[in-house]
C-alpha cells in the first residue's frame, strides 16, 4: 500500500515486486472444562476466580464481564444481561443468557460481600483488566497462551462439541449472523459433515470384498 501510494504521488517510478511470506496458520487453541476448573482454582484473587467462571458460563466478552453490574443479574429468573445500557455507540453484540446453577451459587456468595455496583470488583472499584492476573493463574495451572477471550471461545467450542445447534450458539454469543458462528464452530460439532460422510459409505459392497480377500490369501 505504501509503495502504491508513492507511485501515485510520483515519489518513485514504479513499485518493485516484493514476495510476501506465506501466512502462518494460527494454531487452534481452546480450554477443556477440566482446564477451566484448573484455571479458576489457580486464581489467587476471588474477583479473578469469579471472572473465570462468569466468562466461561456466559461466553461473554471480557469487556462485558468487567462492566456487568448486579442490577443486570436477575436471580429470580436466573438470567444475566450482558448488554450495557450506558453504551450508546454501536458495539459488538451482547446477549441475555441463562445463569447456570453453579454460577448462581458463586454469584450469590459474591453479592453478599459486594462493595460496589460491579460484579467483578477489587477494593470496591471496577476492575479494568484481568490479563496479567489470568496469565499468572494460567502459569500456575500449567496452561499456556491463556487470555480472557479464550474463555469465551472455549465455551462456544464446548457447546458445539456437545451438539448444541448453531443458531442457539449464535444467540448465546450475540453474533448477528449465524454464518459467523458456523464458520468458526461448526467443525467442532459431532454431527459436522456426518451426512456427507454417510453418503460415501460402501457397506453394501462388503460381501463382495470378502471372497476377493480369500482369493488373495
Amino acid at each position: 500500500m505504501v509503495l502504491k501510494w508513492a507511485v501515485k504521488h510520483k515519489l518513485i517510478a514504479h513499485a518493485p515486486d516484493i514476495e510476501r511470506p506465506a501466512a502462518v496458520k494460527r494454531k487452534e487453541r481452546h480450554l477443556t472444562a477440566h482446564e477451566v476448573r484448573r484455571l479458576a482454582a489457580a486464581c489467587k484473587a476471588p474477583h479473578l476466580e469469579l471472572f473465570v467462571h462468569l466468562a466461561y458460563a456466559t461466553a461473554g466478552r471480557a469487556g462485558a464481564i468487567l462492566g456487568l453490574t448486579w442490577e443486570r443479574c436477575d436471580f429470580a429468573r436466573e438470567k444475566i444481561d450482558l448488554e450495557d445500557p450506558e453504551i450508546l455507540v454501536p458495539h459488538k453484540g451482547r446477549a441475555i443468557v441463562p445463569m447456570t446453577r453453579t454460577l448462581k451459587t458463586r454469584l450469590l456468595a459474591a453479592k453478599a460481600g459486594a462493595r460496589s455496583p460491579f460484579v467483578i470488583e477489587w477494593n470496591a472499584q471496577r476492575v479494568g483488566s484481568v490479563k496479567k492476573g489470568l496469565a499468572a493463574a494460567a502459569e500456575t495451572a500449567g496452561l499456556q497462551h491463556t487470555h480472557p477471550h479464550l474463555l469465551r471461545h472455549s465455551a462456544a467450542v464446548r457447546m458445539a462439541e456437545t451438539g448444541i445447534d448453531m443458531e442457539e450458539i449464535r444467540s448465546y454469543l450475540g453474533h448477528e449472523n449465524v454464518a459467523t458462528t458456523r464458520r468458526i464452530y461448526a467443525r467442532f460439532s459431532p454431527n459436522h459433515l456426518r451426512g456427507a460422510a454417510a453418503s460415501l459409505e460402501l457397506d453394501e459392497g462388503l460381501e463382495e470384498v470378502a471372497p476377493l480377500a480369500a482369493r488373495v490369501r
